[in-house]
């Protein structure tokens, strides 16, 4: 029998993820895959129920992806219902939306993402003084005297001698695939702590148009808070002036902090501008739409396909497609009326539980049966990978400037290829390239939201189809969302005023898939084979490329026991075994 790596449940991720590797003679990931280890059933808690209220439930899929959800669930309400939204209530959420981005990708690159690459107990090692040059030949960023550095220094130093690594636990200090320089790892360490401090600020958008942070609140129909610039309790000219303040801070934090790291760390790593590439098929539900219908042509983000890394081919995606948007449970733990080898559209998909693998613990995944709580969703039958990478390469391709003069950019400053794209470090680079070209997004928008409010149009709550008598006895609808992590989808049925049939498809779902009915391995799964592993009991490899996805199982997959029975245990650290 092959060696055999068990990763479980992989950590500094949403939720609990289990990856099983292969490897050959030479250490190096010949099969790969991936398991959601809890079962979703959040679907099957929404029907029966009023769509407008839908929102409030399908957020609490993930208490981090909040306003994803929200506005997928609440988009899928409205294109059933045939409603348009007020010009300002859609500036309100694109407004928020590219908050999200920035918010989201600024964390995950520092706190879920940098530690991978990142040896925080090896910044004790560091010169500060020579730290303090670095930063100071990279960013104009304040924080970045010898001094201040030194005391970054003494606080993790006295982490590391108390023996308790708290927040820094949970990784392969001192494994040899760690390549940054002691300065370099002490700047980042710095900037570790700092964003933490940051999220104060980046949330207060969420929190003026929402009412908090995070489970906002929602209105299918608009945004649920009114303008009126004379007034306490609405949007005035106080809050947009905190709001353009907050916008301000989050575009320096990306331009003087997170790019300038990025380009600081990711010269010592281009080895993986070839490694964890996957699938090269890329989906996007596209974003940012100027008017809030289906003219996907408005979009800032496209929505697109693009198929075996042919970026020539710009094709549409039409999540309406009933042959081509389907869903397959092939090696999921689900039954299906039509059975295991045919795949089912959203609209008519089925949640139903049929658990017949091993009870936890278990040695190993019985990979040629049923062995994952996420069904595998496919694009005309092809594994499709979603995502910053995805929506990145997508915008090029159309022809949008910004992103392509940074791209551009970043690969003749690292001295890569085009083809490096394709890998973990593309990947990678793609979360800050999109970063900033949504950061200063943000800041026309609310520009616009400005001349919008000078104008008189203030109206932020379309109530014309608000009353289900209104409705038609049955309705189908498509909710999007381009979130952080990748292409979100609602799929909702309406019949005589209620749910009877709610799918959302997430983009966890779609690049942590297992495999299909044609044996075809997920995102996740591919983009480690051919992976080489310096040491297979710290397989520190395997963490860089699953965490350059940034999962989110809670998205993808939720424990429901009704009658409260205990359904298995899962342990809180990082647990590998080699077989």
């Amino acid at each position: 029998m092959a060696q055999r790596i068990v990763v479980d449940p992989i950590t500094r991720i949403e939720g609990h993820l289990r990856i099983e590797a292969e490897l050959d003679e030479a250490n190096k990931i010949k099969n790969a895959y991936s398991s959601g280890t809890m079962v979703r059933g959040i679907e099957i808690i929404l029907q029966g129920r009023d769509p407008r209220d839908a929102w409030a439930f399908a957020q609490r899929t993930c208490g981090v992806c909040t306003t994803v959800h929200s506005y997928a669930s609440i988009r899928s309400v409205e294109d059933a219902l045939k409603i348009q939204i007020p010009k300002a209530a859609n500036l309100i959420r694109n407004l928020m939306i590219a908050q999200q981005y920035v918010h989201d990708h600024v964390m995950h690159f520092y706190h879920l993402h940098a530690l991978d690459w990142v040896d925080v107990v090896n910044a004790i090692q560091a010169d500060p003084a020579e730290t303090s040059r670095i930063q100071q030949s990279i960013s104009p960023w304040g924080n970045s005297s010898p001094g201040y550095f030194k005391d970054v220094q003494n606080k993790v130093k006295a982490i590391v001698d108390s023996g308790q690594l708290s927040i820094f636990a949970n990784a392969y200090w001192g494994h040899p695939a760690y390549k940054l320089p002691p300065e370099i790892n002490l700047l980042a360490t710095a900037h570790y702590l700092e964003a933490l401090d940051a999220q104060r600020t980046f949330t207060k958008i969420h929190t003026i148009f929402g009412g908090k942070n995070p489970h906002p609140n929602f209105l299918v129909g608009g945004v649920p808070f009114p303008i009126d610039l004379n007034s306490d309790t609405a949007l005035n000219a106080e809050r947009l002036s905190i709001i353009k303040d907050s916008i301000d801070r989050m575009i320096q934090f990306v331009d003087q902090v997170y790019i300038p790291d990025l380009m600081a760390i990711a010269p010592y790593y281009l080895d993986y501008a070839g490694i964890g590439e996957g699938l090269g098929n890329f989906l996007t539900w596209g974003e940012f739409p100027d008017t809030d219908n289906n003219d996907t042509s408005k979009f800032l983000v496209p929505r697109a396909i693009i198929t075996g890394r042919d970026l020539s081919n710009l094709q549409v995606a039409d999540p309406r497609d009933f042959d081509k948007m389907k869903e397959f449970a092939t090696h999921s733990w689900y039954e299906q009326t039509v059975g295991d080898k045919e795949g089912l559209h959203p609209w008519k998909g089925e949640t139903k539980f049929n658990y017949t693998g091993p009870k936890p613990p278990y040695e190993h995944l019985e990979v040629e049966q049923k062995y994952s709580w996420l069904k595998a969703p496919r694009w005309a039958e092809v594994p499709m990978e979603v995502g910053p990478l995805a929506r990145v390469l997508v915008m090029y391709a159309s022809g949008h400037k910004q992103t392509q003069d940074l791209t551009n950019y970043v690969l003749k400053t690292l001295g890569a290829p085009v083809e490096a794209v394709f890998s973990t470090l593309g990947r990678t680079a793609a979360r800050g390239i999109e970063t900033k070209v949504f950061a200063d997004y943000m800041l026309q928008t609310f520009n616009d939201l400005v001349a919008t409010i000078k104008a008189g149009d203030t109206k932020t709550f379309n109530n014309e189809k608000w009353e289900p008598t209104s409705w038609p006895s049955h309705a189908e609808g498509f909710g999007y969302n381009e979130a952080p992590r990748g292409a979100l989808g609602h799929w909702c049925v309406i019949d005589n005023g209620k749910i009877s049939n709610y799918q959302m498809v997430v983009p966890t779902t779609w690049n942590a898939s297992p495999r299909d009915h044609k044996e075809q391995a997920g995102a996740y799964e591919m983009s480690l084979v051919g992976t080489p592993l310096a040491k297979p009991n710290e397989p520190l490899e395997i963490l860089r490329t699953i965490h350059s996805f940034d999962p989110c199982m809670a998205c993808a997959i939720h424990m429901v026991d009704v009658d409260g029975n205990e359904v298995g245990e899962v342990a809180t650290g990082l647990s590998v075994s080699v077989k």
